[in-house]
């Protein structure tokens, strides 16, 4: 028998001679015969659904394991830039805290779906998911086949500061009855907002007030399916990251600003970049009726990311670019002379590759802070400090 000593990045367990075991933990032993033997690291997985669903990989996983396991997949991707960097103890989200999900409906099913498959999970628990969300998909499941659903649909649930905001795309049923019925459903559930969407955008269907999520303090007009960090306890930690990462700038120049989640939580002077506009005008609304000091801009920072003239005007930058990473503008990080930079990303590898660019042009990395909000998950983000 041979120990387990690691999780890799898609969640088997690997032995010192590289053998992979599905399923398996850190103290495991895995046997002559392929078979595991847990040790005091595996945890009965808390969920009936587990491992067939797709929502979560490591459910196998007690606490001290896991949070192991969201430190050495930043530190393996550094490793594999030929980088390295203090690194903080992971910060994770507890049980029943993402406040964002997309669930799929079919023939009557709705939930995940299946790992590595498209086969519908039909969700009746889920240890992931906030209350406020969960507790609805049961009705929806019984109001899809009500409006008479015959095919695959994706229902974007999103915890709003109103409640659930609903966006059903793949399907926008018609009529009075349906109508009535949606009217019924939202009023019934305390719906913040349902909308769908067949194929021609968004359209709001049930939406008492208007809905937002506050962001630094301030209500923010929430776009459909805007993207929204998963947890308030991971808003939190990447937060009080970035702001420790800028402390004492007075100018702040913040690329792929999203909604704000650091623009406004900020107190310096912020430039705010972000390529989609919805995000953009919600952003700049929230701003301007408080007098926040945040000047927006529309603008692809693919294709025309901020140049290093530019870039020099800020005392420090913070950056939170999609799973590609922002290589194209991290070639002109590396060159600037701002102070600081605040780097926040969901994807380690993508930031072991842009960071390694930055520290061959001279930078240091400080530290970085591992976060697991999509709790028992392989997907990791962190937030990391760069210097001079």
């Amino acid at each position: 028998m041979t120990p387990i000593l690691r999780v890799a990045a898609l969640g088997d367990g690997v032995t010192a001679d590289g053998r992979h075991a599905a399923l398996a933990a850190p103290g495991d032993l895995l046997n002559d015969d392929g078979g595991v033997t847990p040790g005091p690291h595996h945890q009965t997985p808390p969920c009936r659904h587990f491992p067939q669903c797709g929502g979560c990989q490591l459910q196998h996983l007690d606490d001290e394991s896991y949070a192991g396991f969201v430190a050495d997949r930043v530190a393996s991707a550094l490793d594999g830039q030929g980088l390295s960097a203090p690194l903080r103890a992971p910060l994770v989200s507890p049980p029943d805290t993402r406040r964002r999900a997309t669930l799929h409906a079919d023939k009557g099913l709705l939930g995940f779906t299946a790992a590595q498959s498209h086969a519908i999970v039909d969700l009746r628990e889920c240890h992931i998911l906030t209350p406020e969300l969960f507790v609805l998909v049961a009705p929806l499941r019984s109001l899809l086949q009500r409006l008479g659903l015959k095919r695959r649909a994706d229902v974007h649930l999103t915890l709003s500061d109103q409640g659930a905001d609903i966006l059903v795309t793949g399907f926008a049923p018609e009529g009075l009855k349906a109508a009535e019925t949606l009217n019924d459903f939202c009023a019934k559930h305390g719906v913040a907002r349902f909308a769908v969407d067949g194929g021609d955008g968004a359209e709001t269907r049930w939406e008492p007030q208007p809905v937002t999520i506050t962001l630094g303090g301030l209500p923010v007009g929430l776009p459909h399916a805007s993207f929204l960090q998963a947890t308030r306890e991971g808003e939190a930690a990447l937060v009080a990251a970035v702001r420790e990462a800028t402390e004492g700038a007075k100018t702040v120049a913040d690329l792929f600003a999203g909604l704000g989640t650091f623009a406004l939580a900020l107190p310096a002077k912020v430039y705010a970049a972000e390529g989609a506009r919805d995000a953009l005008m919600a952003l700049k609304l929230a701003a301007n009726a408080r007098q926040r000091a945040v000047f927006a801009e529309h603008r692809d920072l693919y294709r025309r990311p901020l140049t290093v003239t530019e870039l020099n005007r800020f005392d420090a930058v913070v950056i939170d670019p999609p799973r590609s990473g922002a290589r194209e503008q991290a070639a002109a990080l590396a060159e600037c002379m701002v102070k600081r930079i605040a780097y926040v990303s969901c994807n380690p590898a993508s930031f072991a590759r842009d960071a390694k660019l930055m520290v061959e042009a001279g930078w240091r990395i400080d530290w970085v802070q591992p976060v697991g909000q999509f709790r028992w998950s392989t997907h990791v983000e962190l937030a990391a400090c760069f210097s001079r």
